[in-house]
């Protein structure tokens, strides 16, 4: 992985558990105001409601950078091996184009349309709120680009992160076998006489 992956990966990691934050914290108040205060505040539906809508671009984006996007692979991984890298280059294609063409172009004309689309008692515009959709379609054309270049290289694509499950498998197997090397290290060699008999070092002899 490149490191101008890496970072940006670690970028949205931030961003999306900062969004995630402020979005619990307007949830609450907008239950406590209605509920308990009787006064349920204006601003925080609409908010709510945005701020769905920039964590569920960003962590699109986050996840498809990982590569742990749902993936419907049966007719890839049945293909013969030219046949699957044909697929998986085409698939970027794909996603290359639905990225320039729908969310950037697409979001960029939604933007110029409702860039003056005033939202009642706020200090941003329609279109302020429409700039995660060209933004996000930016990073996932570019992670989409960089997945292609190694596809045609011969790469597999495969997901960046292990689950938790497959990281405490590894884990466990390699203390596994750290522990059988460590006793067949300490084991002592057994010395066999003449008449078959065991016998044991002369270091054990001494003890």
């Amino acid at each position: 992985m490149s490191s101008l992956r890496h970072g940006l990966l670690s970028a949205l990691k931030v961003l999306c558990i900062a969004l995630f934050s402020v979005l619990v914290v307007v949830v609450v108040w907008q239950v406590f105001t209605r509920q308990v205060l009787g006064a349920p505040s204006p601003w925080t539906t609409v908010t709510a409601q945005y701020m769905f809508v920039w964590l569920s671009l960003f962590a699109a984006t986050l996840v498809f950078g990982e590569r742990g996007h749902i993936a419907v692979d049966v007719v890839a991984q049945r293909a013969p091996g030219v046949s699957r890298h044909v697929l998986i280059v085409l698939v970027q294609i794909c996603i290359i184009a639905f990225a320039v063409l729908v969310m950037v172009w697409g979001g960029l004309r939604g933007m110029s349309m409702s860039w003056d689309q005033v939202i009642p008692g706020f200090p941003f515009t329609v279109g302020h709120m429409y700039l995660a959709l060209p933004v996000t379609g930016v990073m996932i054309g570019w992670l989409a680009l960089e997945d292609l270049l190694l596809a045609l290289r011969g790469d597999e694509l495969a997901p960046l992160e292990q689950t938790d499950d497959e990281a405490a498998e590894s884990s466990g197997a390699a203390a596994a076998a750290a522990v059988v090397h460590e006793q067949g290290a300490d084991a002592h060699p057994v010395e066999r006489s003449s008449d078959g008999s065991g016998t044991l070092p002369d270091t054990e002899k001494e003890r």
